[in-house]
């Protein structure tokens, strides 16, 4: 196997993906600035929830913002270029990194995925052709890659659609409750979305889902159904991207096809002028080949990609509900929830009680977010901290209210519980999380 793993092949799926990374990436980065998702998020706001023991991060929420957004979008495009390409994929990744744990206010599975992606592309030769790096000779000319250089980008594939595959399989998704719910929020008119949340398009395509993330993987992997499965794909995620809205994620998810097909197929049809590789490949697998270090780090990080959704399973009570382990598992598009959430603050030292004004803090966006137990746990925290600045110890209270798949509401929250004075665990359920009620 490890033999197999360090045969040279023909480079160009690494090369073209660098292309389409680099230029979806742009789009992206370019994309919040113009659609108004920075401002609505990064500026026009007095505090981010960003990711627990992230908050260092704030000092970066301002106008200063559209500048990091612009200056990323620039290092996507030399990205994609292969302009000075080790230093602007590292400083990609670095601002990626930052802008995604900077704010969950809008989180998504694609922003966590396009994170991983750059830490991968960090490691891997990809302006070794077709790149301004090579072509000023900044870099050696190489053809080659070993075929391990593929396996990384299908097993990080097939962790995606697996655990998006397995977190299917409940009620409200086999009984098209969800998707039902998802397709009236549809950006397309009403006559298509009286057809698209009828009772047989709606269980549908809850099969189809369970079964396209299931066997897309597969499909692709075997020769005699891998154009299948392309066609399957493209119409799959544009009809996604039609009608749900979702950014770049659809054609992003495309991008990694050009790994499962043979890489000369993907020569002859994207690089027709590139040269076949020749007999020299042995002196090009060492030249750019990952060192055994940078092979242990990633084998590392593969690991942790597996394992690492597998904790919802082990912290006790119901994801569904609780939404612990819900972030990096990759629960895709999987549920409604709302709710609301009041916080109570309670002098220690009077005994006196009122009601925090939430609306002279977070935008109603921020405000209607307050349905995750982390995000409800770090407003008590800043609550907490506002008033100790103010010389005042409080306890904080949450008088917080869920509903999952437009459910009635529920209590969310043990409301006897300060939670200024609890601590948060990543890896275990928190008591003060009420029972899941159905």
């Amino acid at each position: 196997m490890w033999k197999k793993a360090l045969q040279p092949i023909d480079n160009s799926p690494l090369i073209l993906f660098r292309i389409f990374f680099g230029f979806l990436f742009a789009c992206e980065s370019f994309g919040a600035i113009a659609t108004g998702w920075v401002r609505t998020n990064l500026v026009d706001v007095q505090l981010t929830f960003s990711h627990i023991h992230m908050d260092f991060l704030q000092v970066l929420v301002g106008p200063q913002m559209y500048i990091y957004f612009a200056v990323m979008g620039c290092a996507s495009l030399a990205v994609m270029l292969g302009w000075r390409y080790r230093w602007s994929m590292i400083l990609l990744t670095i601002l990626w990194a930052g802008a995604y744990f900077i704010q969950k206010t809008s989180y998504n599975n694609h922003y966590y995925m396009l994170l991983v992606i750059c830490f991968y592309m960090c490691f891997l030769p990809a302006s070794s052709y077709a790149s301004l790096d090579e072509r000023s000779h900044r870099v050696t000319r190489s053809l080659t890659m070993p075929r391990y250089f593929s396996w990384i980008f299908i097993f990080q594939v097939s962790v995606l659609y697996f655990y998006g595959t397995v977190a299917k399989f409940y009620p409200d998704w086999l009984d098209g409750t969800f998707t039902r719910l998802m397709y009236e929020g549809a950006y397309v008119s009403d006559t298509i979305k009286e057809v698209l949340t009828t009772k047989w398009f709606t269980i549908s395509i809850a099969y189809l889902g369970v079964l396209f993330d299931g066997l897309i993987v597969p499909m692709l992997l075997w020769k005699r159904t891998r154009t299948l499965g392309v066609v399957a794909a493209l119409v799959f995620h544009l009809f996604n991207s039609a009608t749900l809205h979702i950014g770049i994620f659809p054609y992003f998810a495309l991008s990694f096809s050009v790994f499962f097909y043979e890489p000369e197929k993907i020569r002859r049809l994207f690089f027709k002028r590139k040269p076949c590789v020749s007999t020299d490949v042995l002196v090009e697998r060492i030249r750019y080949g990952l060192t055994k270090g940078q092979l242990y780090v990633i084998a590392v990080f593969m690991f942790i990609q597996l394992v690492l959704p597998l904790r919802m399973y082990y912290i006790e009570g119901d994801t569904l509900w609780t939404e612990e382990a819900h972030r990096l598992s990759w629960r895709m598009m999987l549920r409604s929830r709302g709710g609301y959430t009041d916080f109570i603050v309670e002098n220690k030292q009077t005994g006196g009680r009122s009601y925090y004004p939430l609306s002279d803090v977070l935008t109603p966006k921020q405000a209607a977010r307050l349905t995750s137990p982390d995000m409800i746990w770090q407003m008590a925290q800043y609550i907490k901290k506002e008033y100790a600045d103010k010389g005042e110890d409080v306890s904080v209270f949450a008088d917080s209210f869920v509903s999952i798949n437009n459910r009635p509401y529920h209590r969310f929250v043990d409301n006897t519980v300060d939670l200024g004075a609890v601590k948060w665990d990543y890896f275990w359920h928190s008591d003060w999380i009420l029972d899941k009620p159905f």
